[in-house]
This record gives C-alpha cells, structure tokens and sequence, in this order.
C-alpha cells in the first residue's frame, strides 16, 4: 500500500514531472522514476504472493468442500457394530495401578458395547527390540480378572516404539537383530497370557520393506499359538501419492499409500486405521475424511483381516486435531457413510476407541448411539 501512496502522490504533485523523469531521465524531479520502478516492484510482490496464496488455497478450498460433501447422505440400514471393536487402554491396568474392582467397572461398562479386543499398553519396546518383563509385571492378574468378569474379551499387548525414520534416536528396523529381538519379545509377551499382539511403531513411512518382513516372521508366531497379530496404521493418501508430497514438503510423510496399506493388512489378523490428528478444521470436514478413509481401506483389506476405525476418545486442541472437529459422532457417522458406500455388508469390521484414560461419557454415549444400537 505504502508503494503505491508513494507512486500517486508523485504523480499528482509533479504535474507531469514523473512522466518526464519516466520517459527520458532528465526531468525535473530525479527521484520520481525510482519511487514509480518502487511502485512496480510492490505490485509484483503483492500479485506475487496473491498468486502463491491462491495456488494453495485453491485445492484446499476445493478438498474441503468435496470432503463436506462427503459427508452428506444416510448410512446404509444395519451398518452398526458386528460385536468386533475394540478399545486402547493406558498402562495402568498392567502395573498395578488397577485393581479388580477396575476390572469389573470395565467389563460393565464395555458389556453392552460391540467391543471385542483390549490393546492393552504393555511397552514399550526397547529402542533395540527387546521387552523386559517389568513393563508388564501385572499382565497375568489383569488378564486373569479379564477373563473372569467377562470371558468374551481378548487381551491384547499393544507394544510401540518410537522409529528412527525421522530423527537419530529410535528403533530400526533396518537392522535384523533389532526385528528378531522384536519376535522374541512377542513370544515372551504370548507366554505370559495375552491373547494377541498389537504394534504401533511410529512414524513408520509407507513402502517399508522391513515392517513387512518382520509382520511375516511375527506372523509365523502368533499363528503357531493361535494368538491375533494386530497393527494400528497410519491413515491412506487421500489422494495418490500424497504422503510423497508431504514427506518432501515437511519432512514427515504421514500418510501411507493405499497398496502399501494393502500389503500390511493381508498380513494380520487386525488392522486399526489411526484416523485421527487429520488436521481437519469442521465436523463435517472430519467426518467427510473418515468416510473417505474407510472406503479406501475397504477397497485394499482382505475379508479375512478385521478392519477397524479409530475414534478420538481424547481431547486436545494442536496442530493436526481440533477438538471441535474431531468428534466421535462425526467420527462414526463417517464410518457408517464409507461403510454403506463401500462393502456394507463386511462382516470383519469394527471400530477402535482410542484411548480409556481420556474418553468423557459423551464419548461412550455418541459411540453407543451411533455404532452400537
């Protein structure tokens, strides 16, 4: 704004003197050609950025307005739980935080619900694979009460770890002594009761060839027990090729490509979609996303595997989450849309309620509402 004041205000007080020192260098007033060439370079600036701006905005606004609309519509009739959900639960029911009278609040509360699995935190992981026994001293009683106040439910491990695919410090997979003491560990974890093994191993970027391999040789394990082998997934390009252009933008890819979600499902018994933290501003918006994200994880899952969507049972506002967006309501209603949209009839698909400690009664109530009754 300043340059053009400056370009005006030459011109109407030079009565032409601009003009003149514009077009042959010689006019009266030196100084007038460098503030109109000031002028020029602002405009530049301003249309410049204008046209960065709308370069971006415009494919947001559009991917937000498609997302809305994607999120209009009915579920499809009988698209409620097929009794296969399950629930991520804190550290404290394995350390001894927890009693049995925990225990039998749980199994109450859970027992009207479609929840199947408990992915129980007992990690996590060594940065070189292995799990020493102190971080789940008190599995065997929790899974023994488990099993007494409500026999249906399975109790599994949820083991994570932090990957060193971003930063210097972390597991690596790369490394095969790493992935066998991760075996180890999940024998270890088998025989001190737990029904199955869940892995969350983050950021794990798409097109790893080691995650595969070491999802064969744990499978080959939990098989050989008759145990579930269970993994929490990073959510599916929203368009191809899309964590590609992150990852190269910001460094951290975050999405995986939807063959590369493919590869890992048909090789578990359990997949759970981590989808939230989707940086979506509305509930619409949100809930358009997950519908989106349950059709493109239908398309590439076996029958066989379960498919699970995550629900945001905490609350926190930051970068990637808004709480006011990334509601449970909104989360199921998604699901219900992708589901109807898609394979309405999947028998092996539930979702997964992320995470005890921090869930409200409004969550437990809009998750009962919309996917239980």
């Amino acid at each position: 704004m300043a340059a053009d004041g400056e370009s005006a205000a030459g011109g109407a007080g030079g009565t032409g003197g601009v003009d003149g020192a514009e077009g042959n260098g010689t006019g009266d007033d030196p100084g007038a050609g460098t503030v109109r060439r000031r002028g020029r370079r602002g405009r530049l600036v301003r249309r410049t950025a204008l046209a960065l701006v709308l370069f971006f905005l415009v494919p947001v606004l559009a991917a937000e307005t498609a997302l809305r609309v994607n999120y209009l519509g009915d579920p499809a009739d009988g698209t409620y739980t097929r009794g296969k959900d399950a629930i991520w639960l804190g550290h404290a029911w394995v350390d001894g935080r927890k009693t049995d009278a925990d225990v039998k609040a749980l199994a109450d509360r859970l027992g009207a619900t479609g929840i199947r699995d408990l992915y129980v935190h007992a990690g996590p992981l060594e940065h070189n694979g292995t799990l020493p026994a102190s971080a789940y001293a008190g599995a065997r009683r929790f899974i023994a009460a488990v099993h007494r106040e409500a026999p249906k439910l399975r109790v599994q491990a949820w083991l994570g770890d932090v990957l060193a695919s971003e930063s210097p410090n972390g597991m690596r997979l790369e490394r095969a002594e790493t992935r066998a003491a991760v075996v180890r560990s999940t024998r270890e974890i088998l025989a001190a009761g737990f029904q199955g093994a869940h892995f969350d191993l983050e950021p794990l970027h798409s097109d790893d060839g080691d995650y595969l391999g070491l999802l064969d040789d744990l499978r080959a394990v939990t098989r050989a027990q008759n145990a579930q082998l269970s993994v929490a997934a990073h959510q599916i390009d929203p368009v191809p090729g899309f964590h590609s252009f992150w990852g190269t933008t910001t460094g951290h890819p975050k999405w995986w490509s939807q063959k590369f979600f493919g590869q890992v499902a048909r090789r578990v018994d359990q997949i759970a979609v981590m989808s939230y933290d989707t940086m979506q501003p509305l509930e619409s918006t949100y809930g358009g996303y997950v519908a989106q994200q349950t059709s493109l994880a239908l398309e590439v899952t076996p029958a066989s595997t379960d498919l699970l969507m995550g629900l945001p049972f905490y609350h926190e506002n930051r970068f990637g989450h808004w709480n006011h967006a990334e509601t449970v309501a909104a989360a199921v209603r998604g699901v219900r849309l992708g589901l109807s949209r898609t394979d309405a009839d999947r028998k092996n698909f539930g979702v997964a309620a992320y995470v005890d400690f921090a869930a409200t009664e409004q969550d437990w109530t809009s998750y009962e509402k919309g996917w239980v009754r």
